[in-house]
């Protein structure tokens, strides 16, 4: 992990090792650190279309690294309006930089304020999964 990538200030983390940065237009979700970390090398990312939509909690992509393949859970309720195109062909930008250059999707969501309750604030999911 490059020594630059470190979390956006406001960043909520799930303990699933997903991240959600909101935002006025449109929230952010990604990878965090840790759960790359975990993962090792990764080899393959498998997102949704643009368009669709999840509730909290729902499987809306697959991670795979050269160890394992993990389902990426929905933090919060959303209906996906962007995916990060350039990790179809390039999956392991996510191991250089997860936070800024490797997100994942961007959502649109009225339940946020709701769906965020159980979400951490970065340095108290560091504590809960270290």
């Amino acid at each position: 992990m490059k020594e630059e990538s470190k979390a956006p200030e406001g960043i909520l983390c799930s303990l699933t090792h997903e991240w959600l940065l909101e935002g006025e237009e449109y929230s952010t979700i990604g990878i965090t650190d840790i759960g790359i970390e975990q993962m090792g090398e990764i080899v393959l990312v498998d997102l949704p279309e643009v368009g669709s939509e999840f509730a909290r909690g729902e499987v809306f992509g697959t991670i795979e690294s050269i160890r394992e393949a993990s389902e990426i859970y929905m933090p919060v309720s959303g209906k996906v309006i962007e995916i990060n195109e350039e990790l179809i062909n390039s999956p392991e930008i996510i191991n250089e930089d997860c936070f800024y250059q490797g997100w994942l999707i961007k959502i649109q969501s009225d339940t946020i304020q709701d769906d965020a309750v159980d979400l951490l604030e970065y340095e108290d999911y560091k504590e809960e999964v270290e």
